[in-house]
């Protein structure tokens, strides 16, 4: 349903929100500085000097997304934690995908011992973290001495024109049109990354369905004011719990 052709809901009614599915189809990746070089690495399978690949970024930076690509390109399964120690005893040169390695709960030995044998057998695997190597949550460094031997790369939001991109295929995603000139002013004053963005998409949308309207700079600005209220909320619950500690 396109918001230009919307449907208001009755006084007092919730909007229904039908969900929506982001594209990860290659053709639909945004290419800026921040993710070029992962990108055009993803771009060069099966021509890999190594078989490890990590790529670290925050939420919503196309980490998945670039993910998604490499394992349509390469035919790769998914790793899962459940999964982990029985693939690396099966062995075999099959890709695989290990996702948020450093937030999904994975087994430090388990995920040892996947990249050990990814290693050996010279087994593609592609990671994604949000995290830098140093500071995953795992007790040894046996681990973390291995990922380092990845191709590491970072990917991140790097310019405007990159960022008012990731507006219009978020918008895309839902199947809602928004004027330009309401993206430049969304990137002028929003919080600069791709977490943010993702968040101010899903606030205009609810607002306009709420309202039954299209997405306009009254609403952009509400939502541009109730993010950074939420930042201030949380800024001010950080100052108290600081003020309330004890210095020992």
């Amino acid at each position: 349903m396109s918001i230009s052709e919307p449907v208001s809901p009755r006084p007092g009614q919730l909007a229904l929100d039908l969900g929506h599915e982001p594209s990860h189809a290659e053709a639909d990746f945004i290419v800026g500085e921040g993710n070029r070089l992962a990108h055009a690495h993803v771009l060069a399978w099966p021509n890999w000097p190594a078989p490890l690949t990590l790529i670290e970024g925050p939420a919503s930076s196309g980490k998945s997304h670039l993910a998604r690509i490499w394992a349509e390109r390469a035919g790769a399964g998914y790793a899962a934690p459940e999964s982990a120690e029985d693939l690396s005893r099966a062995g075999g040169t099959v890709p695989l995908v290990l996702e948020d390695a450093d937030r999904a709960g994975y087994e430090e030995a388990a995920l040892f011992h996947l990249l050990n044998q990814s290693m050996r057998d010279r087994r593609p695997v592609l990671i994604t973290a949000r995290e830098p190597v140093a500071n995953w949550p795992f007790a040894t460094d046996d681990l973390k001495s291995r990922a380092r031997l990845a191709a590491h790369f970072s990917v991140s939001l790097s310019d405007d024109i990159q960022l008012s991109q990731m507006f219009v295929k978020l918008f895309d995603d839902r199947q809602v049109t928004v004027d330009p000139r309401i993206i430049a002013y969304l990137v002028a004053r929003m919080e600069r990354s791709s977490e943010e963005a993702v968040a101010l998409v899903e606030t205009m949308d609810r607002l306009a369905l709420e309202r039954g309207t299209a997405i306009n700079r009254t609403i952009a600005s509400e939502a541009l004011a109730r993010r950074g209220a939420l930042r201030d909320d949380g800024q001010m619950e950080l100052a108290l719990d600081w003020e309330g500690h004890d210095d020992e």
